[in-house]
């Protein structure tokens, strides 16, 4: 199929300013020390890359900034890739300029001048990207420097920045007279109930100031003129914007599920931290995906609106979503098939942008702390080499032919289905002109395969159902009178019968004390049963998941036991356990063989930590070895991880724990201080006064050579105590919400109306 839209590819390098503290995207994900990571994005097959040429680094690095620009741009040319050149990423200048400084302007273009002067050879640039969304972010919320509140400041950053785009193409355009520039913004669209259709129409045109200031339409009456006039904008210096800019060559639009806002004047219905207001009304202003039952318009809908109002080439330049793998491809999917249908209608739209090639970190708190929340994209960096995932080979295939057919990739997407809905579902007051709902897409929709889960009555087997339930995943869960993964039989009938693209392997002997007085029986559903459903996965090109553990170790290391550390199991259960990878792998190189440990769950009542916050929390007694360090396992997070790597197509032995190491006893401790459970009656003793009949090693700390996905320990547990509140302490507690956020609440984001109608 020949591809009728190019792909481009992205690197997340926003270097912003909060206070005094300059934040670097490819600092933190570790981007300067990897030479090779352009070689990665030019393996996809991507035909231009948008590359930072950052000013707010240069300034602080001088000459070392170059080196690491050079040796990209040079590997980029020599490989055919068009460079997208961008001077500021939502920044505000180095020290001594800003937004809102009459000197930024011509700082930019001295800066750019020198950038165009060292590479001659480049032409295409973005000076600044998201010019309005810097300004809201940076001088109407006051989450970036200079930190402002006001439309005063606002409209200057406006006037400010588009300025310096047209100063910065100047100067570039005296040493290369055919460079392009590629305008980028985000235009999502404002919906509201019909009290504040007023505000919600005011910034439907307010999102297209970057594109109209720099074709020079804002002047006379054009709307946002009057806007401008009254947050203190002369009449001259409008004219002076006018004259002084071009028309972009390219629009780039940067498109996100949360730009798309709800306004509603019935704030009771919704958080505190949603509350914001004008100078008219005070309303609500959350994420429209979350609460109208029509759905959002989406991007074929803004792109189709860009195209009717400019008529200019078009390229989505970001396109990303923080989600699960599959949703992640779905949401490209759906971006990628509304170009193709655009450019079938005849507009000229040119690429698709696969943004955060290497991920992003804490963009959920608008990049205003380090949370260390990382989004993985094309490739995971949490790995010692940046590691392929399935959105990455997603690229590949629709730059080599202009399609992609992973089986997870066509299921249903969560901000269409009715999951999305957080609040009672309304209806807008006002829609786009151009709304799809869905976009036809560029090849046929097979049926999707599914997901078959064996032994799905089990703890781990019921959370595997609910995590492909929530993340629309087709499955087929099997519980044991279902299916016996012993016998060769059924699950080749099972097989044939279901075509599943994967199979999670739920199944097997579990309690690791009775398996010494039942050693065959034990061996025969851990090891016996694991290898037969490894040969007929094997021979069908299925992907298949088992599981194994921490008690294949003996507990002799001081330090985490990773991957290719030898096995010693002291028992019958981690004999077995230790006898299904061998078996598995033997059988079938492509499985994923998952070791993990000490696990516990708000949906499980048989975990050691729900069963001592319970007793606890009743105030009785509970006992629990202090001298066993292991590594906690939060059950949703090992899930959703095991089943992104199935999705990426990882295989061999990968450790999966969250990140933490810490006895049974301090595990109960750290659960019942965060879910305020009252410790008294916990008692600590040492392993051998609790007689097992198994024995277990002291130390079983699980560490990885390959990655670290799974979050920190105590952030697993805050999301655990949130979820299961123990009813007679928290019932008697205060709100402790400081205490077991997840992330940073949702950011208010208060819009400053004026007091006159526009449209």
């Amino acid at each position: 199929m020949r591809r009728v839209v190019d792909v481009w590819a992205g690197i997340e390098c926003s270097y912003n300013r909060v206070g005094d503290r300059y934040v670097d995207q490819i600092a933190r994900s570790g981007g300067y020390e990897r030479t090779d990571d352009l070689d990665r994005l030019a393996g996809l097959g991507v035909t231009a890359i948008r590359f930072p040429v950052v000013w707010e680094r240069w300034r602080a690095l001088g000459d070392e900034a170059w080196e690491w620009c050079d040796a990209g741009l040079e590997r980029l040319r020599r490989s055919g890739i068009t460079p997208i050149v961008g001077l500021v990423h939502h920044g505000s200048g180095p020290p001594g300029v800003s937004l809102v400084d009459e000197d930024f302007p011509a700082a930019l273009a001295a800066f750019a001048r020198t950038v165009a002067s060292r590479y001659p050879w480049i032409g295409h640039f973005t000076p600044i990207n998201e010019p309005l969304t810097t300004a809201r972010f940076a001088t109407l919320y006051g989450h970036w420097y200079p930190h402002e509140r006001s439309p005063q400041q606002f409209a200057r950053a406006m006037i400010v920045q588009c300025r310096a785009v047209a100063a910065a193409m100047h100067a570039i355009r005296e040493i290369t007279p055919n460079a392009l520039l590629i305008q980028t913004e985000d235009l999502g669209y404002t919906y509201a109930t019909p009290p504040l259709q007023y505000q919600a129409d005011f910034e439907n045109e307010r999102r297209w100031l970057t594109f109209d200031l720099l074709s020079g339409r804002v002047r006379g009456r054009h709307p946002m003129a009057a806007y401008l006039r009254w947050a203190g904008i002369r009449d001259n210096e409008l004219d002076v914007v006018a004259q002084s800019t071009r028309r972009p060559d390219m629009i780039g639009i940067n498109h996100y599920l949360t730009s798309e806002r709800f306004l509603d004047h019935r704030v009771e219905r919704y958080p505190r931290s949603s509350h914001g207001g004008n100078h008219r009304d005070r309303y609500a202003d959350v994420e429209a995906v979350r609460v109208l039952g029509d759905g959002v318009a989406g991007p074929y809908a803004l792109l189709r609106e860009t195209w009717e109002r400019y008529g200019v080439p078009i390229a989505v330049t970001e396109a990303h979503l923080a989600c699960t793998r599959e949703q992640q491809m779905r949401w490209l999917g759906e971006v990628w098939d509304a170009a193709v249908r655009l450019k079938g209608e005849g507009v000229d739209i040119r690429a698709v942008t696969a943004w955060s090639a290497f991920g992003a970190h804490d963009w959920s708190s608008l990049l205003t702390r380090a949370n260390g929340q990382y989004e993985p994209g094309l490739f995971d960096i949490r790995a010692p080499r940046p590691r392929e995932t399935a959105l990455g080979r997603m690229v590949r295939s629709l730059a080599l032919c202009g399609f992609h057919d992973h089986p997870t990739a066509q299921g249903p997407s969560w901000w269409r289905s009715e999951r999305r809905l957080t609040y009672t579902p309304v209806k807008a007051a006002r829609a786009p002109r151009w709304t799809a709902t869905s976009t036809a897409r560029s090849v046929p929709s097979p049926k999707e395969r599914p997901v078959v889960i064996t032994g799905a009555s089990g703890t781990l087997g019921r959370a595997f159902a609910r995590a492909c339930e929530e993340r629309g995943l087709a499955f087929e869960a099997l519980p044991r009178q279902a299916l016996d993964i012993t016998d060769a039989d059924s699950v080749e009938a099972t097989l044939e019968q279901l075509r599943p693209w994967a199979v999670v392997n739920c199944a097997g002997f579990v309690r690791v004390d009775d398996a010494e007085a039942a050693d065959r029986e034990c061996h025969r559903l851990n090891a016996a049963g694991a290898a037969v459903l490894a040969r007929a996965c094997g021979d069908r090109d299925t992907k298949l998941v088992t599981f194994s553990s921490d008690l294949v170790f003996d507990g002799r290391k001081a330090t985490p036991y990773v991957e290719s550390d030898t096995v010693r199991p002291l028992g019958s259960y981690g004999r077995s356990k230790a006898a299904s990878e061998v078996l598995v792998l033997e059988a079938t190189g492509t499985a994923l063989v998952v070791r993990t440990a000490a696990f516990f769950s708000d949906h499980d009542d048989y975990n050691v930590v729900t069963q001592a916050l319970r007793a606890l929390a009743a105030g009785e007694p509970f006992v629990v070895a202090n001298d066993v360090l292991v590594s906690p396992t939060y059950v949703p997070d090992l899930v959703d991880a095991v089943l992104d790597l199935a999705i990426d197509d990882e295989c061999g032995v990968w450790h999966l724990a969250n990140a933490g190491a810490l006895s049974w006893e301090s595990l109960v401790r750290e659960a019942a201080y965060i879910a305020h459970v009252d410790a008294a009656g916990l008692r600590g003793v040492p392993l051998t006064e609790l007689r097992l009949a198994a024995a277990r090693p002291r130390y079983s700390v699980l560490g990885s050579e390959r990655t670290t996905m799974m979050p920190a320990l105590d952030d697993a547990l805050a999301r655990y105590a949130r979820v299961r509140p123990w009813e007679r302490s928290l019932a008697q507690a205060k709100s402790h919400a400081s205490v077991i956020a997840q992330v940073t609440p949702p950011v208010s984001q208060p819009t400053h109306q004026l007091p006159f109608s526009i449209g």
